[in-house]
């Protein structure tokens, strides 16, 4: 079976020069999640329901069933027998990942009594710890709020990685490992981001529920 990026750069070989980033965005957020980093994820507009997204696919089982431990499952059925073994027969093993885009009552605070331009990053300073993970999205690499968020990221000791279009922008300057796209256009960008981040859920899910 191709691994998933080989079917990423068969579908997609305009992807190929980005292939480099996007392994080392794997080996980051794979190492992240095995020492039980969080990884958050933020960006506007289509770029924002592309970091919610992102969080779904790591959230629960994508491409792989995730069945629990044997041990949690054996726990669930001593809490409650019948709902136990519902629990333990539905639920999925998940990796760490919050969407900074969720916290709508937290952003109509932020921009009410601060700014803004500060949702992501005052959300940020408030969940993460040093050793997680920000993934910002921002087809032009120059969206305020997620550059701010990327700077709180980098002083809270988180590692930084981006996704942009082909001109990268402040956030590919500032980024650990940024994902530039061969794309300039703001809808063309997303249609490469999707298939990018597909095959790294993919690649990541791989490496910790194998078949």
């Amino acid at each position: 079976m191709p691994s998933p990026l080989d079917t990423l750069l068969e579908n997609y070989p305009a992807l190929a020069p980005c292939l480099p980033q996007i392994q080392e965005a794997i080996h980051l957020l794979a190492e992240g999640f095995q020492r039980g980093a969080t990884l958050f994820t933020c960006g506007n507009g289509g770029s924002c329901a592309d970091a919610d997204h992102i969080a779904g696919e790591f959230l629960k089982g994508f491409c792989r069933r995730r069945p629990l431990e044997d041990s949690l499952a054996a726990r669930l059925q001593e809490v409650d027998g019948e709902d136990g073994a519902l629990l333990a027969g539905k639920l999925q093993r998940g990796l760490r990942c919050i969407p900074l885009t969720a916290f709508s009552a937290a952003f109509s605070a932020v921009r009410n009594d601060l700014d803004g331009q500060m949702d992501y990053a005052q959300t940020l300073l408030a969940l993460a710890r040093p050793g997680d993970l920000l993934l910002g999205i921002s087809t032009s690499g120059n969206s305020r709020n997620v550059h701010l968020a990327a700077t709180v990221a980098h002083s809270l000791g988180l590692k930084v990685l981006g996704m942009t279009g082909e001109a990268g922008g402040r956030l590919a300057r500032e980024a650990d490992v940024t994902i530039r796209v061969p794309a300039r256009e703001t809808y063309r960008v997303q249609e490469y981001h999707l298939p990018v981040y597909h095959a790294i859920c993919r690649a990541v899910e791989e490496k910790f529920f194998p078949l």
